[in-house]
């Protein structure tokens, strides 16, 4: 009820980004559910969201990808070119299916950081895909959707400084490695330290975190840094990665966060970027709860804190226009 409270009868306060060709992949009997990002697109809209408010992302060009990316690698999976020990450390059946859909989502995280910079605060229903690396895939993910978005937005002289604070079960290997070394780039990831990947790469900021941890100690390592990092970085943008799999159950991990303490995750990160003005684009990245219905419950309340951050933002009454859809 608390998202209907929030969503009925009152103006949405920021865009979100939407693709029905998210969920209709065919991955065959595999653990990561496509099928939660139409589950969430329509209980958004059951719940007072409307269609207007949904963007529609376009693929990302190889232009973009090559910001990030390697050439050779881009040429692979362009063509098929994978090997089978390529394939089986991206844990994903290769194919043109595969491909689109990884574009897709690059370009869904694309438009929600140019959204994001219009309206203050913008939720891609996707992306998240942070084990990419420059030059191979990992973990379920093709291509980095995050590095190749904020330097995109780098490119095109709309931000210098970026953010990412990432939340999910399982360390940001990818992204980390791709900004490693770099000073317009904070890389923070809090994650849990006894699974996947086993060799973590150095985050500007890692928070390791065991088995069994639960919200008190997670919730009070986020306190600890999180605010500092803000003032201190001051970011023109936040990329936040707002996993659902450290729920309690989840079939990959074991961190025990109860809803409850990953609602008040999301409003740490969230509220804690808005009261700064400090622009957020949000993915959702992964969740792999045996009930699909938890994952999406999950999702729905990063939204909903999303909802709660936004209409408490010192600005949000100033800004103008609105991204394109």
């Amino acid at each position: 009820m608390g998202l209907i409270r929030f969503l009925l009868g009152r103006k949405f306060p920021f865009k979100l980004v939407y693709s029905d060709e998210y969920w209709l992949i065919d991955l065959g009997n595999h653990a990561f559910p496509v099928r939660k990002y139409r589950m969430i697109y329509e209980r958004l809209l059951a719940h007072g969201a409307r269609p207007e408010n949904f963007l529609r992302p376009e693929p990302a060009t190889d232009e973009d990808l090559l910001l990030v990316h390697t050439p050779k690698y881009l040429k692979k999976i362009k063509s098929g070119g994978l090997s089978r020990a390529e394939i089986q450390i991206m844990e994903l059946p290769y194919s043109e299916d595969m491909l689109k859909f990884g574009l897709l989502h690059v370009g869904g995280t694309i438009l929600a950081g140019r959204a994001a910079l219009i309206d203050g605060l913008c939720v891609h229903i996707g992306g998240g895909f942070h084990h990419a690396f420059a030059d191979h895939g990992e973990g379920f993910c093709v291509l980095n959707d995050l590095a190749v978005a904020i330097e995109r937005l780098r490119r095109d002289g709309a931000i210098r400084r970026a953010m990412v604070v990432d939340c999910d079960l399982h360390q940001g290997n990818g992204t980390a490695a791709i900004f490693a070394g770099r000073d317009d780039t904070f890389t923070f990831s809090i994650h849990q330290m006894d699974i996947y990947p086993a060799d973590k790469m150095m985050s500007t900021l890692d928070i390791g975190l065991w088995s069994g941890d639960g919200d008190d100690r997670y919730l009070s390592e986020l306190r600890k840094h999180l605010q500092h990092l803000y003032r201190k970085f001051k970011p023109d943008i936040v990329f936040y990665v707002a996993g659902a799999d450290p729920l309690a159950g989840d079939k990959l991990g074991g961190l025990e966060l109860t809803k409850e303490g990953l609602l008040a995750r999301d409003a740490l990160v969230l509220g804690g970027a808005r009261r700064l003005d400090i622009p957020v684009a949000v993915v959702l990245a992964g969740g792999y709860s045996p009930d699909i219905e938890d994952i999406v419950a999950v999702h729905l309340n990063t939204i909903r804190a999303a909802v709660r951050a936004q209409r408490r933002a010192p600005d949000h009454n100033l800004r103008s226009g609105s991204a394109h859809s």
